[in-house]
C-alpha cells in the first residue's frame, strides 16, 4: 500500500509523466516531485504542472486514445465494435458485457481519473496559495483546473453512478470519503464549470486549441445540462459555442475534420511529441484481415445511408477473399509523421448542434431542432430530416449521433443512457447484455479499503 507523505507536497511532475498509484486517496511521491512552494514561485513551472495533468489524460485513463480508453472500451460493450482473439484481448470483457469488480481496466478508470483530479486540486490548492503568480496565470490555472474536475467526475459519474466528488488533497477526509447522490454530483460540475467560466480567457492560448478557453467550458456545460436535463440552459450554452462563427465552423470536407488545425475543433490533447499523431489510429486502424483485436461492427457499418459520406470519409474496409471487415478512419495517421497532423479531439462543433437540437425539440421548437440537425446532416450530404414530431426528431437526433461520434469518448453508451435505449437497443444484440450493466463495478479494492464507498452497483 502506498500512502500520501505527511508534507504538503504537489504531486505532480513536471517531466510530463504521472505515477499511478493504488488508490486515488493515496498518492505516492517520486523523486523529481517539487514542493508545492517550488513549483508554485513562478508562471512556468505552474503550468508546466497543469500541462502534465493533460499528458495523463492523453496517456492513461478514461479519455486515452489508447484500447485501454472509453473510446474503445465502451465502443466494445455497445454495438459500435466487434472484439476478436482469446481472453488476453481486453477489450473481451466489455464486448461480452462480461466486466467484474477485480477488473485492472474497471480499477483502471476509477484510480487513475482520481489520481487526475488530485493533481487538479493540488493545482487549485497551490495556485490559490501562491504569492508569486501573475493575477493572469492563476486565473487561467484554475479556470482549468476545474474544468478538468469537472470533466472527470462528469466520466465518472456515467460510468459509475453515486461517487465521491473530490475537492480537496486532503488524505484524512478523502480516505473515508462516501458516495455523492448523482443529482449532487452535476450540481457539483455544474457549479464548479460556471466558476472555469469566469477565470477562463475567450482566446486560446496557442492556434492549436490543446488548453480549454471559455467556450470549451461552455461546450462542456452544454453537454452537462443536457444530460441533467435542463434544456434550455443545454441550448444557451450551445448556442454560446455556435455564435462565435469566427473561431468555429463546421469543417466542409470531413477529411479534414480531425486535421489539428480544423476550425471545428474545441478543445483536443496534443501529441507527446513533434511527429506524433494520435493513440486513436494505432487502435482502431488495421491494414490486413482477419482483425487481431477489434473491427466496426457491421451492424454500425450497414446503419449507413450509401450516400452518407461519414461512411465512405471515416470508415475504411479490408478485405481478405471473401471477407470484408471496416475500422474506423477518423483519425488517419497511424505513424510518426515529419509534423504531427492530428490531436486527440475532445469536443468538436458538430456536438453543438446536436446538443442544441435535442434541447429544442424537448422544448418544442420543432423548428429550429430541425435546422440544427439538418446542419450536420447536409454536411455528411444527407438531406433534410424526414422527422416531424417530437419524437421523430428525438429519435432521429440520437440516430444522427450514433454515426457521428462512433468510436468517440464513448458518447454512443452515454446517448444511449441518456436516452433510456440503452436496453432497447443493446437487448439481443449483445448476448451479454442485462440491465443492470448501465453501471460499471466500482472496483472492490476500494469497497475493501473504504467501506463508506458501498453498496456495490446493483448486478456485481
Amino acid at each position: 500500500m502506498i500512502h500520501l507523505k505527511k508534507q504538503k507536497y504537489l504531486a505532480l511532475v513536471i517531466s510530463l509523466s504521472l505515477y499511478a498509484c493504488d488508490s486515488f486517496v493515496e498518492v505516492d511521491l517520486p523523486k523529481s516531485q517539487l514542493t508545492n512552494t517550488a513549483v508554485f514561485e513562478n508562471n512556468e513551472t505552474a503550468t508546466a504542472a497543469l500541462m502534465n495533468i493533460y499528458a495523463s489524460m492523453r496517456d492513461t485513463g478514461i479519455l486515452t486514445g489508447s484500447s485501454s480508453g472509453i473510446s474503445n472500451t465502451l465502443g466494445n460493450y455497445t454495438d459500435e465494435l466487434t472484439a476478436y482473439g482469446n481472453p488476453t484481448n481486453t477489450s473481451i470483457p466489455f464486448y461480452n458485457n462480461a466486466l467484474l469488480p477485480t477488473s485492472s481496466i474497471v480499477s483502471g478508470y476509477w484510480n487513475t481519473t482520481y489520481n487526475q483530479i488530485y493533481s487538479a486540486n493540488s493545482i487549485i490548492e497551490g495556485v490559490e496559495n501562491s504569492k508569486n503568480l501573475s493575477a493572469e496565470t492563476k486565473n487561467e490555472l484554475i479556470g482549468e483546473a476545474l474544468f478538468l474536475r469537472a470533466l472527470l467526475h462528469f466520466y465518472l459519474t456515467g460510468l459509475y453512478g453515486d461517487i465521491p466528488y473530490i475537492k480537496t488533497t486532503d488524505y484524512n477526509q478523502n480516505s473515508t470519503v462516501g458516495k455523492t447522490a448523482i443529482n449532487v454530483v452535476f450540481e457539483n460540475i455544474i457549479a464548479d464549470l460556471n466558476k472555469s467560466a469566469l477565470l477562463l480567457p475567450d482566446s486560446y492560448s496557442s492556434t492549436e486549441r490543446v488548453r480549454p478557453n471559455k467556450l470549451a467550458c461552455r461546450a462542456l456545460l452544454s453537454r452537462v445540462y443536457l444530460f441533467n436535463s435542463d434544456f434550455a440552459e443545454a441550448a444557451n450554452e450551445a448556442s454560446a459555442v455556435l455564435n462565435q462563427t469566427d473561431l468555429y465552423s463546421l469543417q466542409g470536407d470531413l477529411g479534414k475534420v480531425f486535421l489539428i488545425g480544423s476550425k471545428e475543433t474545441i478543445w483536443q490533447l496534443q501529441s507527446s511529441a513533434a511527429g506524433q499523431n494520435t493513440k486513436e489510429a494505432a487502435t482502431f486502424i488495421f491494414t490486413a484481415g482477419p482483425p487481431s483485436s477489434i473491427s466496426l461492427s457491421a451492424g454500425l457499418v450497414s446503419s449507413f445511408s450509401a450516400g452518407d459520406l461519414r461512411k465512405t470519409q471515416w470508415i475504411k474496409s479490408i478485405t481478405k477473399g471473401t471477407q470484408t471487415w471496416y475500422h474506423a478512419f477518423k483519425y488517419k495517421e497511424q505513424i510518426v509523421t515529419p509534423a504531427s497532423k492530428e490531436y486527440s479531439i475532445v469536443f468538436r462543433l458538430s456536438e453543438q448542434y446536436l446538443n442544441r437540437s435535442e434541447a429544442r425539440a424537448q422544448q418544442g421548437d420543432l423548428i429550429g431542432a430541425k435546422e440544427d440537425l439538418n446542419k450536420v446532416r447536409n454536411r455528411a450530404g444527407l438531406a433534410k430530416t424526414v422527422a416531424e414530431s417530437k419524437q421523430e426528431i428525438l429519435n432521429a437526433v440520437l440516430l444522427e449521433r450514433k454515426w457521428e461520434f462512433f468510436t468517440e469518448q464513448g458518447m454512443r453508451f452515454f446517448d444511449l443512457k441518456r436516452f433510456n435505449a440503452l436496453d432497447q437497443s443493446l437487448t439481443g444484440i449483445k448476448p451479454g447484455w442485462t440491465a443492470t450493466d448501465r453501471l460499471f463495478p466500482i472496483p472492490q479494492n476500494e469497497l475493501s479499503t473504504n467501506p463508506n464507498l458501498k453498496p456495490q452497483n446493483p448486478g456485481y
